[in-house]
């Protein structure tokens, strides 16, 4: 052991050594990423530098950084030389964006296959591919509404993670928008028109048909990205779900923190681990 030991060092000490060590673990171990938008504060703020990992849920196919070029072909067809655990509702998870391949993307897995959505103005309501008997033992009766005879969860997510959050940063709300989307190009948004009588809130015409809410049901290994600054993130009920293949790793925590307004460090978030962070009430 000691003679391993000492042959080890002198190996890791040698510049080979050394770069073989680095690109092992960029590849297969830990990843630098920068948040680049608000979409997810308040839980991750703008100019937060993270370490992700990328074991959480297997083993990608190594890429070279910046140009995400595979150096190896993809023999499993599911993005991973591994396949690992699949990604739980609830987790943030780092991603490609679906639509190039290559933009890396942070957002919360809200729903996974089999799940159905119903979005409304400032509502997420779940059905749980599970079913109504799971729903009611896990949620409390005054968040489950029944529609379509089923039952749903509004907004499963927000009391237990302080930093989801509806604050529209414009006048028009992110819903409007969906809508206004569809009636340009239905192709536009990933949710269809629906209407649920059951629900309160404005209605709108949409080629003749009264609409009040969104619907999505989350294909086979796919899973539902969004943001937890709902009324401002570009996310799945936009461009759709996410594909395990495309699925990079989990954050772990933050080494570095810059306030672009302000010109300082957050010193504060400095050193803070994302499961830890996400509890907490948000640090601003």
């Amino acid at each position: 052991m000691k003679k391993f030991l000492h042959g080890f060092h002198r190996f890791s000490s040698s510049w080979t050594g050394t770069i073989i060590i680095v690109l092992f673990l960029i590849f297969f171990v830990i990843q630098s990423f920068v948040i680049p938008s608000g979409s997810m504060k308040r839980t991750l703020q703008i100019g937060d530098f993270l370490f992700a990992k990328k074991f959480s849920y297997g083993i990608t196919i190594p890429t070279l950084p910046w140009i995400n070029l595979p150096l190896l072909p993809d023999f499993n067809g599911n993005g991973h030389l591994i396949e690992g655990d699949k990604p739980k509702r609830e987790d943030i998870i780092i991603f490609l964006y679906p639509g190039d391949h290559k933009t890396h993307y942070v957002k919360r897995c809200v729903a996974k296959d089999g799940d159905e959505l119903v979005y409304q103005n400032r509502h997420l309501y779940i059905h749980f591919s599970e079913g109504d008997e799971y729903i009611t033992k896990n949620y409390p009766a005054n968040k489950i509404v029944k529609f379509y005879d089923k039952l749903w969860v509004d907004n499963p997510y927000k009391e237990k993670y302080p930093g989801i959050q509806y604050v529209p940063d414009s006048h028009e709300n992110i819903f409007n928008i969906l809508i206004k989307s569809y009636l340009y190009s239905p192709k536009g948004i990933d949710m269809s028109p629906i209407f649920v009588s059951e629900l309160k809130g404005d209605v709108f015409d949409v080629k003749g048909q009264k609409v009040n809410a969104l619907y999505k049901k989350v294909e086979k290994d796919h899973f539902y990205m969004m943001g937890d600054n709902r009324d401002n993130s570009n996310d799945s009920r936009f461009w759709g779900s996410v594909p395990y293949s495309l699925v990079i790793g989990k954050p772990w925590f933050i080494y570095f923190s810059w306030d672009n307004d302000t010109k300082k460090v957050r010193w504060d978030r400095v050193g803070a681990f994302i499961d830890d962070l996400q509890h907490e009430k948000p640090r601003y």
